[in-house]
């Protein structure tokens, strides 16, 4: 079946076009992040870790300020709007073009974002985690990045438990697009929430699975750098999967997906390359 994917996403920085893969360029604003090389940022390494990311393709720069890892310590509203907020206006000052998402489950950051320069809300819980989080997108009027997961990340990774993996992720989807579209939010991407609430198994089945999701009628975005699900399969290190996550970018990227988040954003986008090539012929 031919589902019909809408090919732009409109934010305060233009249209970004979808009608080819992109890559969404992560930047941790956190001092606990899986990944070394985004611990601890200044402005400095966050102005050239940014720099380097537009320079090799990135079409998002994702700014977190709230480490969502199992086992990371809580952190306070005020503390997370700082570390975005100074984020934002460097960024801002040096690269005033760039679309930029923030990730945050909290609708008073997110709206803080917004007010600061940023364009889209990319929010771990879809919505689960602060009740105010949609009304808040339908106000501002921005792209919405609707992840799906379970529980906190203090406690998803006790809520494995699925009678039917898919269809569970699918009803959840269903019934967020709805509340979503009837508030007036158009612009949803899907993201099934690669290791969060999921075992290993159950993540790459989800991998696997990737096309069904396609029928909701929405981009989907596949955030699987570095993840567990990676290291934990081959017995090393999250800063020692660059190659898995390739291969699993490739997977996600014949699977539909139109968005990668990710760490390494050469590789990314040489991954597109080859896969948009491959379709072409």
């Amino acid at each position: 079946m031919d589902f019909q994917i809408p090919f732009t996403i409109h934010t305060n920085s233009g249209l970004i076009s979808l009608e080819k893969p992109i890559v969404m360029a992560i930047i941790n604003i956190t001092p606990d992040s899986f990944y070394t090389s985004c611990k601890s940022m200044t402005q400095h390494e966050v102005l050239l870790t940014a720099e380097k990311a537009i320079g090799d393709g990135a079409s998002i720069l994702d700014i977190g300020g709230y480490s969502t890892r199992p086992g990371a310590p809580d952190v306070s509203m005020d503390e997370e709007i700082q570390r975005i907020s100074n984020a934002l206006k460097w960024i801002r000052k040096e690269f005033p073009s760039i679309p930029i998402s923030v990730d945050t489950f909290r609708s008073e950051v997110a709206e803080i974002a917004i007010e600061n320069g940023a364009d889209i809300i990319n929010d771990i819980s879809g919505g689960t985690l602060d009740e105010a989080m949609f009304s808040t997108i339908a106000k501002l009027n921005v792209p919405y990045i609707l992840m799906h997961m379970r529980g906190t990340p203090a406690t998803m990774q006790s809520m494995t438990k699925y009678d039917n993996l898919l269809s569970e992720i699918i009803h959840f989807f269903e019934e967020k697009i709805r509340i979503l579209t009837l508030s007036g939010v158009n612009d949803i991407i899907l993201d099934p929430g690669f290791g969060f609430a999921k075992t290993l198994e159950q993540n790459y089945e989800l991998l696997k699975k990737l096309p069904y999701l396609q029928q909701l009628g929405y981009p989907l975005l596949a955030g699987i750098s570095h993840k567990s699900m990676l290291y934990k399969l081959l017995g090393e290190d999250a800063a020692h999967t660059l190659n898995a996550t390739t291969a699993a970018n490739t997977i996600a990227l014949m699977n539909g997906v139109s968005i990668l988040r990710v760490h390494d954003v050469k590789e990314a986008i040489e991954a597109i390359k080859i896969v948009e090539e491959t379709k072409a012929q």
